[in-house]
């Protein structure tokens, strides 16, 4: 059979920026296994693969790295929303709408919007509340990042685990000189998956320039030796920062670099809301472009 699907870059608004997506529009026939070899086929940080909703809500949608499923992700619903609103499977629509994903992680709502220059802007609301896991200690965390303990930051946490649907390390650095240096130690992170900690390492520095926060994400045992653009960490960091903000309500926004060191620059604008001590909703956006299109064919068995 062969599938058609479209690659644009996400949260960018130039083509090579940003974080690569393949996204198959109908992927009906497809099973869980044809699903990851065509993700392996090409070889993102994430291909999606869209399905009829199940629940009344707008589409189904199934994300898939090159090693496996996974609940949720920020990029993939970003540019699977784009793509299918670029290419009309959504209906005509003015300036804005608003769609519905169901995916694994819960519902995941998507705002669209026109800009006038012509480009294509989405902002989805994370699946998930923040919720706190497993704390790393310092230095564990400096081998896996092959860093000096030194240049790892606990002021505000320790490194620890959050969600808003998928689990990241949140790892705060010095500067901007440890966050270019940081470089994956398999074998610590090995150890780290041995201990059952998801081995996402999200590793990010409050910045001074014309971004709050520059960050990279590093997911080697998952076929992703660095990701440029991970909307679901940062989303998940915009969270966690505004449940350590001493602030008891209020709304909270950052501009997001990430990509930079692997010259895949990218932009995310993330936002959280508290209220009353607790934070209520995050949410993650930015612009898309698209690359390419095409079919892939799936008619030998796939082993």
């Amino acid at each position: 059979m062969r599938y058609r699907y479209f690659t644009c870059d996400v949260f960018t608004d130039r083509r090579f920026g940003g974080n690569q997506l393949a996204v198959l529009p109908d992927a009906r026939g497809l099973d869980a296994q044809q699903m990851q070899q065509v993700a392996r086929e090409f070889n993102y940080s994430e291909t999606t693969f869209v399905f009829p909703p199940e629940d009344g809500h707008t589409r189904k949608v199934r994300i898939f790295t090159p090693a496996q499923e996974v609940p949720f992700a920020g990029h993939p619903n970003i540019g699977t929303a784009f793509v299918l609103a670029s290419i009309g499977e959504l209906g005509e629509f003015g300036e804005a709408a608003k769609v519905v994903f169901e995916e694994k992680a819960g519902l995941v709502p998507i705002s669209i919007q026109w800009l006038g220059n012509g480009d294509i802007r989405c902002e989805l609301r994370a699946p998930a509340k923040l919720s706190l896991g497993d704390v790393l200690s310092v230095e564990t965390t400096a081998r896996a990042l092959s860093l000096p303990v030194d240049d790892i930051v606990t002021d505000t946490h320790l490194p620890r685990l959050a969600s808003v649907g998928l689990d990241f390390l949140m790892v705060e650095v010095r500067d901007r000189s440890a966050l270019q240096q940081a470089r994956a130690n398999l074998e610590v992170f090995d150890s780290i998956a041995a201990r059952g900690i998801n081995p996402y390492v999200h590793v990010y520095l409050r910045s001074a320039d014309e971004f709050d926060i520059r960050s990279r994400m590093f997911a080697p045992l998952d076929g992703i030796p660095e990701d440029p653009a991970t909307g679901s960490a940062n989303c998940a960091l915009a969270a966690l920062l505004t449940h350590f903000d001493q602030a008891d309500s209020g709304c909270f926004n950052w501009r997001i670099a990430q990509g930079v060191e692997m010259s895949r620059p990218s932009l995310m604008e993330a936002r959280a809301e508290k209220a009353a001590g607790q934070v209520t909703d995050t949410w993650i956006g930015g612009t898309c472009v698209m690359v390419a299109e095409g079919e892939i064919y799936t008619d030998q068995a796939l082993v």
